[in-house]
């Protein structure tokens, strides 16, 4: 490709315009138009193949609320496939970029090392990055970074996380070090770790990750986690993580999930990973139609002007915690949808006393909206200068080949929108009149010195200070940290400067427990936690004040107390974690934060709730603490609890909790997973049975259970869950059951299914399924009826080419209802025992492989890898 000619400062190449770097470095950074009308209508008239833009032209696509405009900071070719980016403490922009993602016209991800993590400078002061220095060369397809004190930074390249520094000054890595494997699996870009976001607390949290990591003794080491969050981890003032799923814009923990690791018998960990959205209460507003997502062909997503009405990809939340942008937007959550080509804002509400709930900020229309399909936000970095910045990865494909529903896979293909890659922009997003705070200058400064910047009012600020005094480990700073902590009037410093002195190592009983007087319930929280050691210890005068704190007003510090109270010697807990659940039995996060610290005790527990008749509407209290000792497999105690359940010395509703909880324990957690309200966009196919796992092996007890034999026949209340206990547990002379269980409604499509096999599928597949010879395939073990449930109905629908010859498409006249019959009949005879398929599903698929015009060939229907 050539340079054809020049227009207004772009460059024309190859039938592309954009703009020469050069063109915006050192004067005033281009600039979206303020004050557009907003919300958006949304544009018709958008091309229907979307070329990529320069961009001069993109930032004329974006719509904002009035008074909000984009200033564009980097672009390429200073940076290229731009995921994330993050601040270091001398104001540099760091960048990862994934240059392998989605490469080609197959949209596979390339496992070369040809990713760079880069360090962006401003030279002149102007606003706009004129200089890149690549950091870090040769990675594959890394996911996370943190950038560390030291020109140094952790970078998660799968399946390794490195630590990598830069230590003569050319802000080039020289020095590579392991800090742990298992970070992710090499080539799955969406589902893996990722996050790498320093807490308040001092964990380094991780999403998707069976582990977080902390800082120690000059090291990083991992530290025990549960998976969760899909992608992009954030904060607030209060120290509160966030993270989010495709479908879902925003969680939060309550408890750190260091507790719930404690009890592997939960089957539940309330108060980790809380939603705080109502799918059914949330409404997205694109600037442009957005049939180009993975269930696009939904048409209950799209209003009629074509524009998605919930998140197809939502990830990276962002709690603003700047101070240059208007306050109704600090404190409160952004979030990025990539494949609907805007950013989002929420409204968060805590009830008062530290329960929180999130809306949409705007009744209607989006913070940032883009007409370009190309526009696709993939994170946001908060800035030094109290602003946030808005990384665009700027490309046609948002989700990569391996994940791509064959929808999509034929939408991107007829617009070749997998072609021009590898641009990037960042923008950073401004407001009419704001300043920006001075730019820091950390490495410069003493450890007195940072310490000042825990009472600066941008959280960016403070977050940098804590991480860099931590790992300095300048212990000299306690003192004047400890003055912050008891006596700065801001309470957000307070609280950081008591985890700074927890990082160093230098907590100080005396202002720890000066901090239970606290008014801010964050900081009384934080001080239950860090005197967890006092009751490690058994210090009698700590656990008697800390009791008094039983009625805290504020939920968050009753929480707390509750998680904390599983740290006391295990012969201690029972007492003083049962006064907490009597007291606030109501509330299932408190719940949950004190059945974490009853490992092997959850009987004991059981025993004492029981026995104390003021709890006989604790159903929930019960069930979760019968789960437990389910989870445990500990026959002699479930055949306690089973006699329990069975008599009549408690209240239906305790005796319905004991089974149901029980069954829960025994069998795992089952049901739909990921179902978005009203069928939207994303989320799994409503109406498959899809499992959360598999089902545990049966457990033995010593002796034949006749009363739960008996409840099961019964036709009460209690018969489905005695029933279901049934199936999960086994006795002397119990046989083991081969057949394939099916629920009622499956068991009905089963039958129906026969009588549609027989009337139009057995002529050619013969009764027994074993295919006419040269006429039909044989469908006893076959490959293609076992394999996804969505395969055998694809060949219903449209039919299928192979060696024989051409199966047609029986099933393109048949209801939904029929169709799934008749596979559910296939997939469960002859020796086969795979799933049954529902009705909604197959109303699913057909509209998922509607645009397909010919039957399928044997290579389509294998997996895609």
């Amino acid at each position: 490709m050539r340079i054809a000619r020049w227009l207004g400062g772009a460059a024309v190449v190859g039938g592309l315009s954009w703009i020469i770097w050069g063109q915006i470095a050192g004067g005033t950074p281009l600039s979206s138009e303020p004050n557009r009308p907003w919300p958006a209508v949304v544009d018709q008239s958008v091309p229907e193949s979307q070329p990529a833009l320069a961009p001069a032209d993109a930032l004329k696509t974006f719509t904002m609320p009035p008074g909000y405009r984009l200033e564009l900071v980097a672009a390429e070719p200073l940076v290229k496939d731009p995921i994330l980016a993050e601040f270091d403490g001398d104001g540099r922009l760091w960048v990862l970029e994934m240059r392998g993602f989605a490469i080609n016209e197959k949209m596979e991800n390339s496992l070369e090392p040809i990713n760079e993590l880069v360090i962006l400078e401003d030279t002149d002061g102007d606003g706009v990055y004129d200089k890149r220095t690549v950091f870090m060369d040769k990675l594959v397809l890394p996911r996370a970074f943190k950038v560390l004190a030291g020109n140094c930074a952790l970078i998660g390249e799968p399946p390794h996380l490195w630590k990598a520094c830069d230590t003569n000054g050319d802000l080039k890595a020289d020095t590579k070090e392991l800090v742990a494997d298992g970070f992710a699996t090499q080539g799955v870009v969406e589902h893996g770790a990722n996050g790498l976001v320093w807490a308040m607390d001092n964990s380094i949290v991780v999403a998707q990750n069976g582990w977080n990591l902390r800082f120690r003794n000059g090291r990083f080491e991992t530290v025990p986690s549960l998976s969760r969050g899909q992608w992009g981890v954030t904060q607030d003032d209060s120290g509160r993580v966030y993270r989010n799923i495709n479908t879902d814009p925003l969680f939060v923990d309550y408890i750190a999930p260091r507790y719930y690791v404690r009890n592997p018998d939960m089957i539940r960990t309330r108060g980790l990973y809380d939603p705080l959205v109502k799918q059914e209460e949330t409404m997205i507003w694109p600037a442009r139609p957005t049939f180009g997502v993975n269930r696009g062909y939904r048409s209950e997503v799209y209003r009629e002007d074509g524009s998605a009405t919930y998140y197809a990809g939502v990830s990276s939340p962002m709690i603003y915690r700047g101070t240059q942008l208007p306050a109704d937007v600090r404190g409160q959550p952004f979030v990025v949808d990539s494949p609907t080509n805007i950013v989002h804002l929420l409204s968060l509400k805590d009830d008062g006393s530290g329960r929180l709930s999130a809306s949409d900020f705007y009744k209607r229309g989006e913070f940032l909206a883009s007409t370009d399909e190309r526009f696709r936000p993939v994170s946001l970095t908060p800035g030094w200068d109290g602003s946030f910045y808005v990384v665009d990865m700027y490309r046609g494909v948002s989700q990569d080949g391996p994940l791509q529903t064959d929808y999509l896979r034929d939408y991107i293909l007829k617009r070749r929108l997998w072609d021009h890659i590898h641009f990037g922009r960042i923008y950073r997003v401004v407001h009419k009149g704001m300043g920006a705070d001075k730019k820091p200058r950390m490495s410069q400064e003493t450890s007195a010195q940072l310490v000042e910047h825990l009472s600066h009012p941008n959280g960016w600020w403070r977050d940098t200070a804590q991480q860099w005094l931590v790992q300095r480990g300048d212990r000299t700073v306690a003192p004047a940290l400890i003055r912050l902590a008891t006596a700065a009037p801001d309470a957000r410093t307070r609280l950081q400067a008591l985890w700074t002195l927890d990082g160093l190592g230098a907590s100080d009983p005396a202002t720890v427990r000066a901090a239970f007087d606290e008014k801010d319930p964050a900081i009384r929280a934080a001080a239950i936690r860090l005197s967890e050691g006092g009751l490690r210890a058994g210090d009698a005068g700590l656990l008697k004040r800390l009791l008094a704190m039983t009625n805290d007003p504020s939920a968050t510090v009753r929480r707390q107390l509750a998680a904390s109270l599983g740290e006391l010697p295990a012969d201690r807990r029972i007492e003083p974690l049962f006064a907490m659940i009597r007291a606030h039995g109501d509330d299932p996060v408190l719940v949950d934060a004190a059945i974490s610290g009853l490992a092997g005790q959850a009987q004991a527990m059981l025993v004492r709730v029981l026995a104390e008749r003021s709890m006989a509407g604790q159903g929930d209290v019960v069930a979760m603490l019968a789960g437990a000792v389910g989870r445990s497999r500990e026959a002699p105690a479930v055949e306690r609890l089973l006699t329990l359940a069975a008599g009549t010395d408690h209240h239906p509703t305790i005796r319905l909790a004991l089974l149901t909880g029980l069954g829960t324990g025994l069998q795992g957690a089952s049901g739909p997973m990921n179902i978005v309200a009203g069928g939207r966009a994303g989320g799994s196919i409503p109406g498959m049975a899809m499992r959360r796992g598999a089902a545990s092996a049966r457990l033995d007890l010593a002796r034949e259970p006749k009363a739960l034999l008996a409840m099961a026949r019964g036709t009460g209340e209690f018969a489905a869950p005695a029933g279901q206990l049934l199936g999960v547990i086994g006795w002397p002379g119990k046989p083991v059951e081969t057949a394939l269980a099916r629920t009622p409604e499956e068991q009905a499509l089963f039958n129906s299914g026969r009588e549609i096999y027989a009337n139009i599928c057995s002529g050619c597949h013969l009764a027994e399924g074993r295919g006419a010879k040269g006429v039909a395939a044989d469908l006893a073990g076959s490959h293609f009826v076992l394999a996804s449930p969505d395969v055998v109905v694809r060949i219903l629908l449209s039919g299928k080419e192979g060696a024989i010859g051409l199966m047609p498409p029986a099933g393109a006249t048949m209801t939904d209802e029929e169709v799934a019959a008749v596979v559910t009949y296939v997939r469960g005879s002859w020796g086969n025992k795979a799933s049954a398929v529902l009705p909604a599903a197959v109303r699913e698929w057909r509209s998922a492989y509607a645009h397909r015009k010919t039957p399928w060939t044997e290579p389509e229907l294998e997996p895609r890898r």
